[in-house]
């Protein structure tokens, strides 16, 4: 996370802090998600079902697109088949 932002100009100082304060968050995060799974599994489900669909939304909207136009539409059609079958294999294997 610090590199792009230290190739964009920014001192190494400043990189570093807010890469430390992107991790702080992270774990605050998984703090509080351990409290609230703790509660039923039923909210676990809604909880990542919640986190599943934020990820589906940034992909959906900035990756897959950006990919089609660095690549002409092959290479991240083919990665997002791919990993649509990874995933689905992942999930049935016990």
């Amino acid at each position: 996370m610090s590199v792009p932002m230290k190739n964009g100009g920014m001192g190494k100082i400043k990189a570093l802090g807010y890469t430390f304060l992107s991790g702080v968050t992270t774990g605050v995060g998984a703090f509080f998600g351990a409290l609230v799974g703790q509660i039923s599994e039923g909210m676990i489900s809604i909880c990542l079902a919640i986190a599943a669909g934020a990820m589906l939304y940034i992909v959906s909207g900035e990756l897959i697109p950006e990919s089609n136009k660095l690549y002409k539409g092959r290479i991240g059609f083919i990665g997002n088949i791919l990993g649509f079958i990874l995933g689905i294999i992942a999930f049935n294997v016990h």
